[in-house]
């Protein structure tokens, strides 16, 4: 069984990569689309290679955008471009590599701040056209290397409540008395009841700055819609039932709770997913999915050797190296049958938080970075 698996995994890589050749990422900036070049993507491992993948990328990104701010000085033309220190390193290049051919390409010169040292990236040139080249150029690769990093913070909805906790730690009993028998069943699979939560997207935020740029993000999105949809109080839920994420009850990796309005009305998915909307529009969540999947993860095999694992989001290291994670599934049939319609209790979702990844607050629940509260 566990062969078969593994040849089914190896599988549906080669279907992925196959299928990004045929239908290649796009990236969206200013209003225009670029085919990012998915062969020289999947090469990149190190900062020395970033020559390698400008030269991969720049045959995507010829076409210059207008929608930028070029100013007109003594010297030339002027743009700037603000980024995080972080990605300097991949507008500088090996030994300058990449800057220098992105100077000598669009007859510009490029000013970097030091690393380490926040500040704007300042395209400077005699031709308008070749500023907005460069400034396009860079736009590219910010926006993929931002795409190699970890995710480093989420939105969600805290589910914290005390009945909810002691439900949990009750369903976590019983499973473990009536199934532990079954294939992969331990106590380690299961989520920490500090922790249970409602993720509505994934961020890479790499300073202060966008950390602030999210919460004023959070702040219009009250304003605009989301005071309108909860009526400036809490909405409250039910918690009950449970599913499983694969096609294959007999191999499950990923065990949730369901959560639904106690209403019966579809106020809370349409309120997350216009807070999604909202954030993939500004490019703060890169667009994955177009709907929020509200679901609060119980059981998780990644547990099963690091506690703190977070699903599928451990993707990339910081320098781009894919993180292949094994892992055991269980037999989840009998937990399926036996607990399908759970009851983990009701809540009253009141705020929406920015939530640190790896980081914990004295309760034990993940550090928020700033929130908005309903009422």
């Amino acid at each position: 069984m566990e062969k078969e698996k593994q040849q089914l995994d190896f599988t549906g890589i080669l279907f992925e990569e196959n299928m990004e050749v045929l239908r290649p990422q796009l990236i969206r900036i200013g209003g225009r689309i670029y085919r990012k070049n998915p062969i020289q993507e999947q090469a990149y491992q190190h900062e020395e290679e970033d020559e390698d993948f400008y030269q991969g990328f720049t045959e995507c990104a010829e076409e210059p955008c207008d929608g930028y701010e070029v100013i007109q000085t003594q010297q030339g033309f002027q743009c700037t471009v603000k980024a995080p220190s972080l990605l300097y390193k991949h507008i500088v290049g090996k030994r300058g590599d990449t800057r220098k051919k992105l100077e000598v390409e669009t007859k510009t010169s490029i000013s970097i701040p030091k690393p380490g040292q926040e500040g704007e990236i300042v395209i400077t040139g005699q031709h308008r056209s070749g500023v907005i080249s460069a400034r396009t150029r860079i736009d590219v690769l910010l926006l993929t290397f931002r795409r190699k990093q970890p995710f480093t913070h989420f939105l969600a909805f805290f589910l914290n409540e005390v009945e909810v906790q002691e439900r949990f730690l009750k369903f976590q009993e019983e499973v473990l008395e009536k199934c532990s028998m079954d294939h992969g069943v331990d106590s380690s699979i299961f989520q920490n009841p500090k922790k249970l939560h409602l993720t509505i997207g994934m961020l890479v935020l790499l300073s202060e700055q966008e950390i602030q740029q999210t919460c004023e993000m959070l702040q219009q999105c009250k304003k605009e819609f989301i005071d309108d949809i909860s009526g400036g109080k809490p909405l409250e839920v039910e918690m009950e039932g449970i599913e499983y994420m694969n096609d294959d009850p007999g191999m499950v990796d990923v065990l949730y709770a369901k959560v639904h309005m106690k209403d019966g009305s579809n106020r809370l998915q349409e309120l997350v997913d216009r807070v999604l909307e909202r954030f993939q529009a500004s490019g703060l969540i890169v667009k994955e999915w177009n709907s929020v999947k509200l679901h609060a993860t119980v059981m998780n095999t990644l547990f099963r050797k690091d506690p703190n694992a977070e699903g599928r989001y451990n993707l990339y290291t910081a320098d781009g190296k894919y993180i292949f994670k094994e892992r055991e599934s269980f037999d989840g049939r009998n937990i399926l049958k036996l607990f399908e319609n759970f009851y983990f209790g009701t809540l009253k979702l009141n705020s929406i938080h920015i939530s640190q990844r790896f980081t914990v607050d004295s309760f034990g629940n993940y550090a928020s970075c700033g929130q908005i509260d309903f009422s």
